[in-house]
């Protein structure tokens, strides 16, 4: 909104005018104006408005310790001003959790992060379109073309052995590799969940290859007796490195190199094609405090916080941030290995129809 004066004042008069339309024109400001505010004096409006609000809820996947806490410290040090309270859980647990808010119709939370919630937010009207000048550097397929999601990391999804168990020389180049009679009884993947091991290895098969070619392959994978876990992707890694199983399908593959580290037995390989998660960042439109929101997402996609997120072994959505030189081997474009970006809407569209394939087959 803006305000417009016109006809002849006098130059005292004019001034005070525009003083307390400008005001006016602040207070007034909704929600959707505020998220979507281009003016020369953002920055400026964010601020006095953060400062009135003085809070900002934060619902985001990232692990506390390794990046929330960090990044709301350095929050907290830019804008002194404003209490960031943030809370980590699943996308499952995120999406239950906003539901609930949006149909008591009293939200506590401002900012979402994180991969499966996005397009769950987007359809059912949760969040609101916004504009941020850090997103004009993402590339077209890390942001809504609705303005609804801006992408903070990826995650790229590959095959995760254990050392001890499996030579490397040996190790599953390649999907066909994995239909090796060796390999039978011998791997698992994570199931109940959009962003389980098999829902994003069936949705990005399914997308690369056509329902046909997909539903063919895994076919002849469901023969292998892979072992279905109800739990997490970073959980299929930990049970890999204790040797349960050798391999684990669909894994986050940064993890088994982090671990490898650590000393445990593990490493990854990346498959053709690569599944490419992107965890976005999006604003609710019932925010109560949605100056101080504006600030965070800014904050978020900002250099300053990717780089943040960079130290914390997450892999940067901006691109003028490269991803930790320990884990530069698995990006796609590193790698050599094609990359199938499963975006929030194509994983909100696609996860039925890849779960009646994974109960057809699987089950």
């Amino acid at each position: 909104m803006s305000t417009k004066v016109s006809g002849l004042a006098p130059r005292v008069g004019f001034a005070a005018i525009l003083l307390c339309g400008a005001a006016t024109a602040a207070q007034a400001l909704t929600n959707q104006e505020i998220f979507n505010y281009r003016g020369p004096d953002r920055q400026k409006l964010l601020e006095e408005g953060a400062r009135r609000e003085g809070t900002v809820v934060l619902y985001s996947a990232m692990i506390v310790n390794q990046a929330q806490r960090p990044l709301a410290e350095a929050f907290r040090k830019k804008y002194p001003y404003i209490d960031i309270k943030y809370w980590r859980g699943d996308d499952n647990q995120i999406v239950a959790k906003v539901t609930a808010e949006s149909r008591a119709n009293s939200f506590v939370v401002d900012v979402v992060e994180g991969s499966g919630a996005s397009g769950n937010m987007a359809a059912s009207g949760i969040s609101l379109p916004f504009w941020s000048q850090y997103s004009e550097v993402l590339p077209a397929e890390a942001k809504s073309p609705k303005g609804l999601w801006a992408t903070t990391r990826y995650r790229y999804i590959g095959l995760g052995y254990n050392t001890k168990l499996v030579k490397k020389e040996d190790a599953p180049k390649s999907y066909d590799d994995l239909l090796d009679p060796k390999w039978k009884g011998k791997m698992s993947w994570a199931i109940g969940s959009d962003a389980s091991g098999a829902m994003i290895v069936i949705t990005s098969l399914r997308t690369a290859w056509g329902d046909q070619k997909a539903e063919d392959y895994l076919t002849k994978l469901a023969k292998q007796d892979v072992a279905p876990r109800a739990m997490s992707n970073r959980a299929v890694v930990d049970r890999m490195i204790e040797g349960e199983f050798q391999i684990g399908i669909g894994i986050s593959a940064h993890h088994p190199i982090i671990s490898a580290r650590k000393g445990a037995p593990s490493d990854t390989v990346m498959l053709d094609p690569t599944p490419a998660l992107n965890d976005t960042v999006q604003v609710v439109g019932g925010s109560k405090h949605p100056h101080a929101a504006m600030l965070l997402v800014d904050f978020i996609l900002s250099p300053e916080a990717q780089t943040l997120l960079q130290e914390a072994e997450y892999f940067p959505s901006n691109p003028n941030v490269e991803p930790a030189d320990t884990l530069k081997r698995i990006v796609p474009r590193n790698s050599g290995v094609p990359a199938v970006v499963i975006t929030p809407e194509l994983l909100l569209r696609e996860t039925a129809p890849s779960a009646k394939m994974f109960e057809k087959l699987f089950k």
